[in-house]
């Protein structure tokens, strides 16, 4: 158990992607940190000083971890993935029930334990679909979120959870921040499955197709997001936690880009060549890019890191998982 003198934070989600790496920040910086997730971090073992499997759709799981009145709770735990598992359409109710199951139970029995704050990773799909229709100037400024029309139903359920906890911040004075996240990638993300995301993708298929070789990609490769590298992701949260700004806000980049030009940035840092063939394949929005007004006036900060500088460290990563995969495989 925590010592008098460390601050407490309880990470949900904390064997995901993003939450391990919170994990790690949090214990840095001094906090005692406990974890709880249905699964441990696939790549590297958990820095948390308590790590316990359970999954929090359970009110009994949460009730057990959430037994104190903890400093700093941050709630990333949800069932999500990237485009082909969010835009196929089958599995929209586990998205809508398991997410918000979770959040539920998470925001009633840390507002009975008197939790201090609490952290909510919202997501840019909580924007409507209609104002990102332009691959050009997609419209994600937060106020843009009413009237309501999300483009999946994740975006829907992550929507209702941020009602969720802004009423216990009304109605009960938890301390609630929210964030919207704007496409995190880094190191040690989901990268191959059917859940990974456009940056991990890329990256994997890049590493697997030799030089002169043909990947395939979904739609006609021009539709535009923007990616955060997850350190900066990570201190946006944190930003956001130690100020008195409730959100919801942007945690994103203003750096937007092209799927065709995120391959062609992709294969040259892996110095190759090769041919794209662009296929059928659930899309999302047409355009996507996060805007920075509302942090810089809130927070007086906005992630700089440069896309390639983030896409760099983790093309060699997943490339390095690539070829320890097939080492296993080769007979």
């Amino acid at each position: 158990m925590s010592t008098k003198q460390n601050k407490t934070a309880l990470v949900c989600g904390a064997g995901g992607f993003i939450g391990s790496h919170l994990v790690k920040k949090l214990v840095k910086e001094g906090f005692w940190v406990r974890g709880v997730d249905i699964k441990r971090p696939e790549y590297s073992k958990s820095a948390a000083n308590e790590f316990i499997l359970g999954d929090l759709r359970e009110q009994s799981v949460v009730r057990k971890v959430l037994d104190q009145p903890f400093d700093e709770v941050y709630q990333l735990a949800a069932d999500m993935g990237g485009a082909g598992y969010i835009f196929s359409g089958d599995n929209d109710a586990n998205v809508m029930h398991n997410s918000a199951t979770i959040n539920l139970n998470i925001i009633h029995q840390g507002q009975k334990m008197g939790i201090k704050k609490i952290f909510f990773s919202s997501s840019a799909c909580i924007y409507p679909a209609h104002n990102q229709l332009s691959t050009k100037k997609p419209n994600c400024k937060e106020e843009s979120a009413y009237p309501a029309a999300p483009d999946s139903e994740y975006g829907w359920e992550k929507l209702f959870s941020e009602r969720l906890y802004l009423s216990f911040f009304r109605n009960f004075g938890v301390q609630v921040r929210i964030a919207r996240f704007h496409n995190i990638f880094g190191p040690e993300e989901t990268w191959r499955g059917g859940k990974e995301k456009a940056p991990a993708a890329i990256c994997r298929k890049v590493a697997e197709t030799p030089n002169g070789g043909t990947m395939e990609m979904w739609g006609d490769g021009k539709q535009t997001r923007s990616f955060l590298y997850i350190d900066e992701c990570l201190k946006g949260v944190r930003k956001l936690m130690n100020s008195k700004f409730t959100g919801p806000v942007n945690i994103g980049s203003e750096e937007m880009i092209s799927i065709n030009d995120l391959a062609d940035m992709v294969m040259k840092i892996a110095g190759k060549k090769i041919k794209i063939k662009h296929i059928a394949g659930p899309l999302g929005v047409r355009g996507r890019n996060s805007d920075n007004r509302l942090i810089r006036e809130k927070l007086n900060w906005e992630p700089n890191q440069s896309l390639i500088k983030g896409m760099e460290k983790t093309y060699h990563w997943i490339s390095k998982q690539v070829q320890m995969t097939a080492s296993k495989v080769t007979p």
